[in-house]
C-alpha cells in the first residue's frame, strides 16, 4: 500500500487526534459541578466565600475517591451581581458545560432569574441563602431558611423578650425584602401592632448615603415606645448603614437592629464597634460549640490557608446541600436529575450545630433558629435559640393566597397545591 503526503505530518495529526480524543474521554469521566456565585459587583462581599466553599467540598470529595467512580470537576462562572447574567450563565452551565448539579445564587432576584432555565433544561440547583418563601420548584433545593425559620422567630424574640412595640422594616429594594416585609407586616398586624407603629423603607443595591434614612429611623424611635429595626438590607450597603447608625448615636440599647443578611463574613472586613449589641438571626453561627462545627472551621481554614478566615450560615447550607447531594447520587446510582431529585427527599446529614438536617418533601430543610448578638471581635454570642428543629415552610401562613398552598413533591407531586381547590397551579410531575 502506497502512502501519500508527509508521513511525519500525518503522525503528528494522528497524535493530536488521539490527544483530543483522550482529553474528551477524560472530561467525560468527570462529574461536573456548577458554581454560580457573584465574584464581582455588590454581592461579591458575600458570594465569593460560597464559591470557595464549594471548591473545598469538591476537593474533599475527590480525596475520598470521587463519586460513582469518577472525580468531580468544579465549573466556576461569575454572574457579577448582574441578575439577567445569572440566567445566561446558568444556561451555559447546564447546556454547554453539562454540569450534573449547580450550587449558587444569593439574592432572590438572581434565583428568580435562573429558575425558568433550570426548569426548562431540567437542571438541579442548590440555593443556600435565607429567602422569602412563596416558592417550591422540582428543580431547586432550598437549603437556606424560609421565613418561619428566621424572620418570624426573630420578630417573636424582639416582641416577647425585648418588648419592642414599634417596627422599622428596612430592606434592599428587590423581591426578598419586599415579600419578607409583606409577611412580617401581616404578622405584626395579626399580633395587634397598629399601622402607624410600622415604618417600611427600601433602598437600592449598593446604597451608601444613609444619613436621612437613619435620621428618620431615629425620629420614628423617639415616640416613647421601644423600637427595633428588622433589616433585610443585603450586600455591601450594610457597611455604611451601620456606620451611620453609630454616627447618629443609635446604639443597640435604644434601637436594636436584627439583620437577616449580616453574618461573620460581612463583619470580618469592617469596624464592628458601632455594631456591638445589635443582632442577627440565622440557623448557624461560627461561635456555636459543637464537635461538627470545630471540624468544619478547621477544614475551612486549612483549605483556604488562613487561620483567621470565618465561617457563616450560607456556607453551612452549602455543606449540608452538597453532602445530601452526594448521598442522593450514591442512592440513585446516577447523576440524572429526576433520579437524584427523588433520592434527595428524606436525606439526613449532620448540621454544624450538633443536630441533623433532613430534606423534606417540599424541598426545604429542618433547621434550628438562633439569635446572635454581635461582639467586638465580629463573632456572635447566641442569646436565644429554638428548643428543637423547625421544618421549613415554603408558603407563608400569614399571607392571603399563600396560607392555603402546600408544597409536597412526594404525595401531592406539586410545589403549589391549593388545599381548598385541590388543584396544582404550577409546575408538577406529569
Amino acid at each position: 500500500m502506497k502512502t501519500t503526503g508527509n508521513p511525519r505530518k500525518f503522525s503528528l495529526l494522528l497524535a493530536a487526534s488521539m490527544l483530543v480524543g483522550s482529553t474528551l474521554a477524560q472530561a467525560a469521566e468527570t462529574i461536573k459541578v456548577g458554581v454560580l456565585h457573584s465574584l464581582s459587583g455588590t454581592m461579591a462581599i458575600s458570594e465569593t466565600t460560597l464559591k470557595d466553599t464549594v471548591l473545598m467540598l469538591v476537593d474533599e470529595q475527590n480525596k475520598k475517591g470521587g463519586l460513582l467512580g469518577k472525580q468531580l470537576e468544579a465549573v466556576v462562572v461569575d454572574p457579577a451581581s448582574n441578575w439577567p447574567l445569572f440566567a445566561e450563565k446558568a444556561r451555559e452551565l447546564i447546556a454547554k458545560d453539562k454540569v450534573a448539579v449547580t450550587f449558587g445564587c444569593w439574592t432572590s432576584v438572581s434565583r428568580k432569574s435562573v429558575l425558568p432555565v433550570f426548569e426548562e433544561l431540567n437542571g438541579l440547583l442548590f440555593y443556600p441563602v435565607q429567602y422569602e418563601g412563596e416558592e417550591s420548584s422540582k428543580n431547586v433545593f432550598y437549603t437556606g431558611a424560609a421565613p418561619n425559620q428566621q424572620a418570624i422567630p426573630a420578630v417573636d424574640y424582639l416582641m416577647n423578650d425585648l418588648g419592642v412595640k414599634r417596627w422599622v422594616l428596612a430592606g434592599t429594594d428587590y423581591v426578598y425584602p419586599r415579600t419578607t416585609n409583606k409577611i412580617l407586616e401581616a404578622y405584626l398586624k395579626a399580633k395587634g401592632v397598629a399601622a402607624e407603629d410600622i415604618m417600611i423603607n427600601y433602598t437600592p443595591f449598593g446604597h451608601s448615603d444613609w444619613q436621612s434614612i437613619v435620621s428618620d429611623i431615629k425620629k420614628f424611635g423617639s415616640a416613647g415606645k421601644k423600637t427595633a429595626v428588622v433589616s433585610t438590607i443585603n450586600g455591601d450597603a450594610n457597611v455604611p448603614f451601620y456606620k451611620e447608625l453609630g454616627n447618629q448615636g443609635i446604639s443597640a440599647e435604644n434601637i436594636p437592629v436584627v439583620a437577616f443578611s449580616v453574618g461573620e463574613e460581612e463583619l470580618s472586613g469592617i469596624d464592628t464597634k458601632p455594631l456591638v449589641g445589635h443582632l442577627a438571626a440565622w440557623n448557624y453561627f461560627m461561635s456555636v460549640d459543637a464537635p461538627a462545627n470545630d471540624a468544619f472551621i478547621k477544614q475551612w481554614q486549612t483549605f483556604i490557608k488562613n487561620p483567621k478566615r470565618v465561617t457563616n450560615d450560607p456556607m453551612e447550607a452549602h455543606v449540608i446541600g452538597f453532602n445530601m447531594w452526594v448521598k442522593a447520587v450514591e442512592k440513585a446510582g446516577t447523576t440524572d436529575t429526576d433520579a437524584v431529585e427523588k433520592a434527595m427527599i428524606g436525606q439526613e446529614v449532620p448540621n454544624m450545630t450538633g443536630g441533623t438536617a433532613k430534606m423534606l418533601p417540599n424541598h426545604h430543610l429542618t433547621k434550628p433558629v438562633l439569635i446572635g448578638e454581635i461582639q467586638e471581635d465580629g463573632q456572635f454570642e447566641v442569646v436565644w435559640k429554638t428548643d428543637g428543629l423547625v421544618p421549613g415552610d415554603a408558603w407563608s401562613d400569614f399571607l392571603e393566597g399563600s396560607k392555603d398552598i402546600e408544597a409536597d413533591w412526594v404525595t401531592l407531586k406539586c410545589g403549589n397545591y391549593n388545599t381548598k381547590t385541590k388543584k396544582c397551579s404550577g409546575q408538577n410531575y406529569e
